[in-house]
């Protein structure tokens, strides 16, 4: 489902909005003081609610003015909004009851149809329930209706809908529209760093980076830049930018997301028991984080632990039923072999990424790698194509490469293999799996030095990678055997 300026705005339901939680805070009618009074009181201000509401505290005639009252769920989700931090599940759920009750008294508010539909989007990506997307497009297209012009708020929120649904140019659209009208505000610059990361344009990801982290310096700049570095190539870098805005994390969803994002980094270079403590702290600090719950199934079936991992794979879909994991726990029952229960998770995948498909999520390059390796290889090359063309980034490269190479293509494959892995085309990332993508093909090839080179880097970047593709790269690796003593007859 496509976000476009000139599409129909559909009404937003009345039925999308549930029952209402009571506000966190009031702003009482201000009095008029006297100006020796005036300059006794002390008056206090709390700020930062979601898209620029603020907190006004009224000061007592009676004395010194009391302390500020603690901000409510609804209050600390907005705060967290402003400040570029996420919100934990329970307080984005207050936030959302409030929004829709303030809507049922003015359905007339731009602000708080943006701020709504922000909150949406949040939740649908949090918990994987793309049916907030619709909800959210419906209350951004609201926002746009009560203000059409200079409505920045609503911008926002439709560039973050669209990166959230991998619709990168959907996302590119919005965000460059939203920092033409305010090039200092910098929710449309996290966004644009997402689109054009997702359209393979990694210079202007890298120009948009800097310019976000001269107008902002919460979670969310600090895990687009982690991002931008690990796919440079600088993963040490990305690591000590996570672990230094964890030790200064301010709330606990907070240091959730930056534990399991550093969680990841150390699991992508093979250090899986480092990788698990990292997702424990973030289970620790939020138990409601569930691609923590994810991280540590990886981390589990990396060290042998595969009961464990089994259970953590299946809490994680039960908390965020995405296509991902299915993909993952299906493949790990498949390395144990337990191929009844790998078909049955395949399914799972399946119904999953067509109810994403439905509500406008694009799913392409998972679902890709399952027909690849476990459905229809040519209907992969038919996905992945329409996939390259419209978004021609490294992971796009790997996934049609590797498509190609299972429908026997491997003259095509090993082209797209090589631009995955060509630094001067943004293929930095030193990832595993496209290491050992790559050398596959060219040992299918006869490529023999090349495939020894790379099966070889695949596993001393990650030696567990994959429970089904990690040893068999170790099998095909010493089938390969050692090179000839002397080297190249040429030389």
């Amino acid at each position: 489902m496509r976000t476009s300026m000139d599409s129909p705005e559909p009404d937003f339901p009345e039925s999308a909005l549930g029952p209402g939680v009571p506000p966190a805070f009031t702003a009482p009618r201000r009095r008029r003081l006297s100006p020796k009074l005036r300059r006794a009181v002390i008056s206090s201000v709390a700020g930062c609610v979601l898209l620029g509401g603020v907190l006004v505290l009224r000061p007592d005639d009676d004395g010194p003015a009391a302390p500020p009252a603690l901000p409510g769920p609804a209050g600390r989700a907005g705060i967290a909004a402003a400040a570029g931090a996420p919100a934990s599940l329970p307080d984005l759920t207050a936030l959302i009851g409030e929004r829709e009750a303030e809507l049922r008294k003015n359905p007339g508010s731009d602000r708080t149809w943006a701020a709504l539909g922000a909150a949406y989007v949040e939740r649908g990506t949090r918990t994987a329930d793309s049916a907030y997307y619709p909800r959210a497009e419906q209350a951004l297209r609201s926002s746009l209706r009560a203000r059409p012009h200079g409505n920045v708020a609503a911008l926002d929120g439709l560039a973050a809908l669209a990166a959230a649904r991998g619709d990168w140019h959907g996302a590119r659209k919005w965000g460059e529209v939203a920092v033409k009208l305010a090039p200092d505000r910098w929710p449309a610059y996290a966004a644009l760093v997402d689109a054009y990361q997702g359209v393979g344009d990694y210079k202007a990801a890298g120009r948009t980076l800097d310019k976000l982290s001269t107008l902002a310096t919460g979670t969310a700049v600090t895990l687009r830049t982690a991002a931008v570095y690990r796919d440079r190539g600088r993963r040490e870098d990305a690591a000590a930018v996570l672990s230094d805005a964890a030790a200064r994390a301010g709330t606990p969803t907070e240091r959730a997301a930056l534990l399991h994002r550093s969680g990841e980094l150390a699991w992508e270079r093979g250090d899986a028991a480092d990788a698990l403590r990292h997702f424990d702290a973030a289970l620790a600090a939020d138990p409601q984080y569930p691609a923590a719950l994810a991280g540590q199934a990886r981390a589990f079936a990396s060290l042998g632990r595969t009961s464990e991992a089994v259970r953590a794979y299946e809490r994680a879909l039960a908390k965020r039923p995405a296509p991902e994991y299915a993909l993952e726990l299906g493949e790990l029952y498949e390395s144990l072999p337990l191929n009844a229960a790998a078909r049955a998770q395949y399914g799972v995948l399946r119904a999953q990424a067509a109810a994403q498909g439905a509500h406008g999520v694009d799913d392409a390059l998972v679902l890709g790698r399952y027909e690849a390796d476990h459905g229809d290889p040519a209907a992969a090359v038919a996905r992945l194509r329409a996939e390259w063309r419209r978004a021609p980034g490294v992971q796009a490269a790997d996934a049609l490469g590797w498509a190609l190479h299972r429908a026997g293509d491997d003259a095509e494959a090993i082209g797209l293999l090589r631009r995955a892995t060509d630094r001067a085309k943004g293929g930095s990332l030193r990832s595993a799996l496209i290491m050992y993508h790559r050398g596959e093909v060219e040992r299918a090839l006869g490529l023999t030095g090349a495939a020894r080179r790379h099966l070889g880097e695949a596993l001393r970047i990650n030696p567990t990678f994959s429970p089904l593709f990690a040893p068999r790269a170790r099998r095909e690796l010493a089938a390969l055997g050692e090179p000839v003593p002397g080297g190249p007859a040429q030389m």
